[in-house]
């Protein structure tokens, strides 16, 4: 019996919580993995997992070995990079996660740049409009907005955004533009939930919170076709302002209720603290954080108030 490849997956069973899902992440059939299981229990004399029709609940036998075998696993996958030099030297494979349109528009011609300065290492870039857990889906550094829920990643804030209502200057000489967030209730709203929920839109002057309901013509699943679905007229929407540079600028899209719009939300780079920091992360740290904050720099608060002052 393999004693390593055994914790590796029994670790897979207990993260996944069934044999079937622990056999899909490794890669192996599922007898092989429930016999590695049942070997590793022989072994061991003791039950590991108490099993049900749903799912395998670790033991507390189950849940000691498991804190035991991450730990190990975890030492002597430090010690093969180590060993490799990627401690000392950048290179290997570089996991960086951040949402799709922030990736898109402000992260992938940073890497396209450190790929050219770094050419030992490998980037794998994850775009998911979704806060993904870092230790579990082995990603190295993540680029996010807001505050840090997750108290013990480390943090390298790099910029501020703010959210910015907008629409066409079309839909705007139709229907007028809105004074204050009461005035939406005369409007047409396009709405994406993760940032402004369809039938209640929260905004924030001096402080205090304005909670207004709004008419959500359309419902967008991603920011990008929100902002698409307000060049076209469809109505007033919120976006996140490293989306709407551009559109401002082109006169596609004009700021309205600026005087309302919360106070600006943290960007950063995170990841996981560890005793030793791979060359890799360092390098990509080094490199990425200051032209992410000349980036985000560009995106000034006062950029779509003046154009529409002009209006």
């Amino acid at each position: 019996m393999d004693r390593l490849e055994s914790m590796s997956v029994v670790l897979a069973v207990a993260e996944a919580g069934s044999l079937s899902a622990a056999a899909r992440r490794q890669k192996l059939p599922l007898a092989t993995v429930s016999r590695k299981v049942s070997e590793l229990e022989a072994h061991l004399r003791t039950k590991l997992f108490n099993r049900s029709n749903r799912a395998l609940v670790p033991t507390d036998a189950g849940l000691s070995y498991i804190v035991a075998a991450k730990r190990i696993l975890a030492d002597i996958a430090e010690a093969e990079r180590v060993a490799s030099g990627e401690y000392t030297t950048p290179r290997g494979d570089l996991s960086v996660s951040t949402l799709v349109a922030l990736g898109r528009l402000c992260l992938q011609s940073i890497l396209a740049e450190f790929l050219v300065t770094f050419p030992e290492v490998n980037v794998q870039l994850n775009l998911q409009d979704r806060t993904v857990d870092l230790l579990e889906e082995h990603i190295d550094v993540a680029l996010r907005v807001g505050d840090l829920a997750d108290s013990s990643l480390i943090a390298v804030r790099v910029g501020e955004i703010h959210r910015v209502a907008c629409a066409s200057p079309a839909y705007l000489k139709s229907r007028g533009t809105p004074k204050s967030p009461d005035d939406l209730s005369a409007h047409d709203c396009i709405s994406y939930p993760p940032i402004q929920s369809p039938s209640m839109w929260r905004f924030t002057r001096d402080q205090t919170e304005y909670v207004v309901p709004v008419r959500s013509r359309f419902v967008a699943s991603n920011l990008e076709s929100a902002c698409d679905a307000a060049r076209a007229g469809l109505g007033i929407t919120v976006a996140f302002s490293y989306l709407l540079v551009e559109p401002i600028k082109s006169r596609q899209l004009l700021a309205v209720l600026q005087d309302f719009q919360p106070p600006p939300q943290p960007v950063s780079l995170v990841y996981s603290p560890n005793r030793f920091m791979p060359a890799k992360l360092r390098a990509f740290l080094d490199f990425a954080a200051p032209r992410l904050r000349a980036r985000l720099a560009d995106l000034p608060k006062g950029m779509a108030r003046n154009r529409v002052a002009r209006e």
